[in-house]
C-alpha cells in the first residue's frame, strides 16, 4: 500500500514525497482511513513507528476545506486542539504539522510554558486553525482570555496515557468542558493500560481501537542488555563502558533533576562531553542542549523522564538507564528513543540490588526476561543470586558444580539440625518420665485432727472429699479455740482485799 491509495489530497502527498515516504507504516495505513471517517480512534504502537503523522495527515486533510489566505482573524478559528504532556513533545509536532501542511494555507502555532506568553499571543489574536499545547500553559491563556475553543473540531491525545495520568486528569477535564460536545477525538499512545481505556471511554464516543503491535510491547530491533552493579559504582561504570565501547552519542536517563546535573558534570570530569536536560531547565537552555546532542556536540545527554516523551533523535544508537524508572511504562518510552525508523539500536540498564523489584516489574510487562551480564571488575555483592546466562564461559562449570555442592551442604546440615532437636526432645521426654514423683508438691497440705504438727501428709488413699472436710474442722476448731494464757503481773488488776 502507498500514500496515494489512503484518499490524501495533492497537497499533502506533495509534502509527504518531500520527505522521501511513499510507503504508510502499520499505524498509518489503519488509522488515516478511519480518522478521515470522522471515527474516534485510540491508537497504540511502538515509538518510532509513525504515530504523529498518522493523525497529524488526516487531521490537515479534514481542516483542508477551512483554508484560505485571509488576513483577518475570524477567518482562522482554532479548529483542532493538540494536546501533549512536554514542551519537547509540543515542538516536534508543531515541526511535523508545519511540514505536511506546507503546501495548505492553514494557519498553526503551539504553546507551552517556560518562554514569555506576548509572541504565543500576537500569534493567537492573528488567528490558527491548529494549536499545539501543553495542558498548563493552555489554561494560562484561556484565563487571559487569548483565545477560544468553542469551535474545536477534532481534539487530539498525544501520549494519552499520561496525559489522563491523575497529574494531568484535572486539567484536561477543564479543557474539554470548553470545547464542544460534537467533536472527534483521537488518542495515541504507545502504551495502553486497562485503567486508561476505561478512562478513554468515557472521553471517546464508540471509539475504534487500533493496535499494530501487542499491548506494551517493544521493538524487536532493540538489544536489552542489564548490568548488574553495586549502587556507588555505577556512576564508575557508566564511564568505564562510555569509553571502552568508543560511544559516540548515549541518552543517559536518571531519575531526578539534581541526579541529571551531577551525572553530567560527574563526565565533564571524567573527560566525557556531557550536558543535561529536565524541567528546571529554561525552554531556551533545554533546546541548546538538545541541538547540541543531536549536532554531535556533546557525546552525552543526561535526562529525565521529561525527555522520553516525543524525543525524535535521528539514528540514536544507545539508551541507557543509569537508574531504573519508577513505573515499568516509562521504561517502553525511555528506550523508543532508540531503533527506530528501522534502525537498530541498544538499551542498557545499571541496575543494583535494591532495583530488583523494578526490573522485574518491566520484564512482567513486556513479557520478557532481560539478557544480563556482568562486568569484570564491577561485581555485586549480590551477583551470585542473579541469573547472568552470558556471564564469563569458562566459569560456567564451576557455577554449576559450587551450585549442586552448595544445595547438598545445605540438605545435610538441615539433617543434622533435625536430628540434633529430635535427640533432645526424646531425652527431655524420657529424662522427665523417670524422675521421682514427690508427694509434698504433688498433694495439697491437709492436716491430722489431733496433731498437726506429726502428721503434716494425709494418707494417698484418703478420698479428696474427705480430706477437705477435715481441714474444714480443723481450720474452724482452731479459729473458734482461744488459748487461755497468764497474763504478765504489770497488767494484772490490783487484788480488791489487798494489804498494803
Amino acid at each position: 500500500m502507498t500514500f496515494n491509495q489512503l484518499g490524501l489530497s495533492a497537497e499533502i502527498l506533495r509534502a509527504i514525497q518531500d520527505q522521501g515516504y511513499s510507503n504508510p507504516t502499520p499505524i498509518q495505513a489503519q488509522a488515516i482511513p478511519a480518522i478521515l471517517n470522522g471515527k474516534d480512534i485510540m491508537g497504540g504502537a511502538q515509538t518510532g513507528t509513525g504515530k504523529t503523522a498518522s493523525f497529524t495527515l488526516p487531521m490537515l486533510q479534514r481542516l483542508q476545506p477551512y483554508a484560505n489566505t485571509s488576513v483577518s482573524p475570524a477567518r482562522h478559528p482554532i479548529r483542532c486542539l493538540i494536546l501533549v504532556p512536554t514542551r519537547e513533545l509540543a515542538a516536534q509536532v508543531f515541526e511535523n504539522v508545519k511540514i505536511y501542511g506546507n503546501h495548505l494555507p492553514l494557519k498553526c502555532t503551539v504553546v507551552y510554558g517556560g518562554v514569555n506568553m506576548d509572541s504565543q499571543i500576537k500569534d493567537l489574536r492573528a488567528g490558527v486553525e491548529i494549536l499545539v499545547a501543553t495542558p498548563g500553559r493552555l489554561l494560562d491563556h484561556i484565563q487571559q482570555k487569548t483565545m477560544r475553543l468553542s469551535q474545536v473540531e477534532i481534539l487530539v491525545l498525544d501520549e494519552a496515557d499520561r496525559m489522563l495520568d491523575m497529574g494531568f486528569l484535572p486539567d484536561i477535564k477543564r479543557i474539554l468542558a470548553l470545547t464542544p460536545q460534537k467533536r472527534q477525538s483521537l488518542m495515541f499512545s504507545a502504551t495502553f493500560s486497562k485503567e486508561i481505556k476505561k478512562l478513554a471511554s468515557k472521553i471517546l464516543k464508540q471509539p475504534i481501537l487500533i493496535e499494530v503491535a501487542k499491548r506494551n510491547s517493544v521493538s524487536n530491533l532493540v538489544t536489552h542488555v542489564v548490568h548488574p552493579v553495586d549502587r556507588e559504582r555505577k556512576r564508575e561504570l557508566l564511564t568505564y563502558l562510555i569509553k571502552f565501547q568508543n560511544l559516540e552519542q548515549v541518552l543517559v536517563f536518571v531519575r531526578t533533576k539534581n541526579g541529571a546535573n551531577n551525572i553530567a558534570n560527574q563526565l565533564k570530569s571524567d573527560g566525557i562531553s556531557a550536558t543535561a536536560i529536565h524541567g528546571d531547565k529554561s525552554q531556551p537552555q533545554r533546546t541548546q542542549a538538545l541541538e547540541e546532542f543531536k549536532q554531535g556536540k556533546v557525546c552525552v545527554l543526561v535526562a529525565t523522564d521529561i525527555a522520553a516523551r516525543g524525543l525524535d533523535i535521528e539514528d540514536l544508537p544507545h539508551v541507557m538507564n543509569f537508574e531504573l524508572p519508577n513505573t515499568p511504562e516509562d521504561y517502553i518510552h525511555r528506550i523508543g528513543r532508540t531503533g527506530r525508523a528501522g534502525t537498530k539500536g541498544w538499551a542498557t540498564s545499571l541496575v543494583c540490588d535494591d532495583e530488583n523489584e523494578l526490573l522485574e516489574g518491566i520484564e512482567k510487562l513486556i513479557k520478557t526476561k532481560l539478557t544480563k551480564r556482568i562486568i569484570t571488575g564491577f561485581e555485586s555483592k549480590e551477583a551470585a543470586n542473579l541469573n547472568a546466562p552470558k556471564n564469563i564461559s569458562n566459569k560456567k562449570e564451576r557455577h554449576r558444580h559450587n551450585k549442586g555442592r552448595n544445595n547438598v551442604n545445605t540438605h545435610t546440615k538441615n539433617k543434622s539440625i533435625l536430628e540434633t532437636n529430635l535427640k533432645k526432645h526424646i531425652y527431655a521426654k524420657v529424662k522427665q518420665s523417670k524422675e521421682p514423683q514427690d508427694p509434698l508438691f504433688n498433694h495439697p497440705y491437709v492436716p491430722a485432727k489431733d496433731s498437726p504438727v506429726k502428721n503434716k501428709l494425709s494418707s494417698d488413699n484418703t478420698n479428696l472429699d474427705s480430706r477437705s472436710t477435715n481441714a474444714n474442722k480443723y481450720n474452724s476448731f482452731h479459729i473458734n479455740r482461744r488459748k487461755k494464757e497468764d497474763l504478765p503481773a504489770l497488767f494484772m488488776p490490783n487484788p480488791i482485799n489487798s494489804t498494803k
